[in-house]
């Protein structure tokens, strides 16, 4: 039996540096954080992903891919590997999300850790299939149904879409809960090099055989079938054992007040950003962006410097819990703050309930927030 809590492991590639795209990091990071099972479903632009874990997984001892027949299929074989002591994950992209959102929440009720990776595209529906967007952050935090807390994570180079992965299987193990990273392609497409150290820091299920596997005030110790414990697994309201408790207020009220502290009461050692450009007292522009569009946030707020005007950034490396702190603690230093995202303003419709007076820039035609836009809107 694997112990529990922290371990540090010799990472499955040779350290070095290598040039990789943004999804087959992805799929590296999986790999070096003990992912030993991936089931999923070919979609653009996240198939790379899978087609790296079919490369992959099967030479290496102990671990399983497996092409599912959809992406319902794909979550359901992730629950039940996870179950059985696996590290577990999936790769899709906006409509497989959709399809997944069911078994989201009966993981998310159950507190059964795995990974989805979301590859962004534009939508709604098909959408198109090729062309980046960041249309799914308010589906990966509230598409499941009832009150729940979970954790999104939002890379920005090819770079953390390896060590984001990382720390998703780390963070999804840590609080028992599905951690969505969410990527788009135009992150999941970039090539960049990537240094790939001799040693990858991992956290393992704590066991306490005999403990109830849903009880205590926070995270309880999580058994696997197979292991002589006496397990009860449902998606109704349930007590520390289990047991369906339907009909019963205090339990249920109970269950949701620990599914939601068991994150919140850690958003300090959960919840990251990254403040760039931020050093003077007072800012004449704060851009707030994630993913790639922080990219293009980051080079025009140089180039605005450049120009005369103290610009600086503050990238959401984590997306869900909210950094509700660091905005509350940047924003008032500003005189203007902008919300650049290729969406119609999801983000930015958490940092008006801080902020009420930032402003965002939207682009949702497929292609990209450049530098050059930003920097004319800021003068325009």
């Amino acid at each position: 039996m694997t112990p529990g809590g922290w371990q540090v492991i010799p990472s499955v590639l040779k350290p070095g540096r290598y040039f990789m795209q943004g999804d087959e990091a992805c799929a590296e990071g999986a790999i070096a954080a003990g992912c030993n099972f991936f089931a999923g479903y070919p979609i653009t632009p996240a198939t790379e992903i899978m087609e790296q874990m079919a490369r992959r997984l099967p030479k290496l001892p102990g671990r399983v891919f497996i092409q599912m027949e959809d992406e319902i299929a794909s979550i359901a074989a992730l629950i039940g590997a996870s179950w059985s002591g696996a590290k577990a994950m999936t790769a899709t992209s906006g409509p497989g999300l959709s399809l997944m959102l069911e078994n989201l929440g009966y993981a998310i009720m159950t507190e059964t850790p795995l990974v989805v990776v979301d590859i962004q595209r534009a939508g709604p529906s098909t959408g198109q299939a090729t062309r980046p967007a960041q249309g799914d952050v308010m589906q990966a935090r509230w598409g499941a149904g009832g009150d729940y807390e979970l954790i999104v994570l939002a890379p920005w180079s090819v770079s953390e879409m390896y060590y984001e992965t990382v720390r998703a299987f780390n963070l999804a193990e840590r609080f028992r809960v599905p951690v969505i990273v969410l990527g788009d392609e135009g992150i999941g497409h970039l090539r960049e090099q990537v240094e790939v150290c001799a040693e990858t820091k991992v956290y393992n299920r704590v066991k306490a055989p005999g403990a109830a596997p849903f009880g205590g005030c926070e995270v309880p110790p999580m058994p696997s079938f197979g292991e002589g414990e006496k397990l009860l697994v449902t998606g109704s309201t349930h007590d520390a054992w289990g047991y369906r408790r339907t009909s019963d207020r205090e339990v249920q009220a109970a269950l949701i007040e620990r599914l939601v502290r068991k994150i919140s009461a850690y958003r300090g050692e959960i919840t990251r950003t990254e403040a760039l450009l931020t050093d003077e007292e007072e800012l004449d522009i704060l851009f707030i962006a994630f993913g790639f569009t922080a990219r293009s946030a980051y080079r025009a707020a140089r180039e605005l410097r450049r120009e005369g005007l103290r610009a600086g950034l503050l990238r959401l490396v984590t997306l869900w819990p909210f950094a509700e702190e660091a905005v509350r603690e940047l924003a008032p230093r500003a005189r203007r703050v902008l919300v650049p995202e290729m969406n119609r303003g999801q983000v930015l419709r958490e940092v008006q309930r801080l902020v009420p007076e930032a402003r965002g820039y939207h682009r949702t035609d497929g292609e990209v927030i450049t530098p050059g836009e930003l920097i004319a809107f800021i003068k325009g």
